[in-house]
């Protein structure tokens, strides 16, 4: 017997059903959008109105992931700005994953979509965001490539730490691994040697 949920009748439908979206995928339930508007208590229509298709919803619910993550960045660090600053920076992108494993991954499980504008601009958002911390902190370097080089390994960190190659159970044990493979990359400026 199938459960009837109220009929709809607040005014953000769009959020009503993304916020929807995201608790199926963190619980890990089947994702679909007759499951999001069951799950949101919507007729099976309804999600059309705002998304053409799953993977619409999808792109939809990256945007937000990255400007969820692109918030907890730019909030995170004091002073990003330095050596210990970026690695503060990965810290809070590993706490990220491994708090929103599900939503992470979709971020980042399939290739941008040119056409998506909102996804474009945000996923730039976070690559502008991140050489221009590498630029203040490495003056006389690459931005570009010390940007990229620092988020693959953060990245790396995240999904080896997620997928159980590294341990998680311990928040302060990994946030500790994460600032030391950072330093270990990313020396300060003035503990280099010449």
């Amino acid at each position: 017997m199938s459960e009837t949920r109220p009929g709809y009748h607040h005014g953000d439908l769009r959020d009503t059903l993304m916020v929807a979206a995201l608790e199926l995928l963190e619980s890990g339930e089947p994702f679909s959008l007759r499951a999001v508007a069951r799950h949101a208590g919507v007729s099976p229509a309804a999600p059309y109105r705002h998304f053409a298709d799953r993977e619409a919803l999808e792109s939809a619910l990256a945007v937000r992931g990255l400007r969820e993550l692109m918030d907890e960045l730019a909030a995170g660090a004091d002073s990003p700005a330095t050596a210990e600053g970026i690695g503060e920076l990965a810290v809070g992108y590993v706490r990220f994953a491994l708090r929103r494993p599900a939503l992470f991954r979709l971020m980042f499980g399939r290739p941008c979509d040119d056409r998506d504008d909102e996804r474009v601009r945000a996923a730039g958002a976070l690559h502008d965001h991140l050489e221009a911390v590498a630029a203040e902190a490495f003056p006389h370097s690459d931005p570009v490539a010390l940007a990229t080089a620092g988020w693959s390994l953060a990245h790396g960190l995240a999904f080896l730490h997620l997928d159980g190659k590294l341990p998680n159970a311990d928040p302060a044990a990994v946030d500790e691994r994460v600032r030391t493979a950072l330093a270990a990359a990313f020396p300060s400026p003035d503990t280099t040697t010449h």
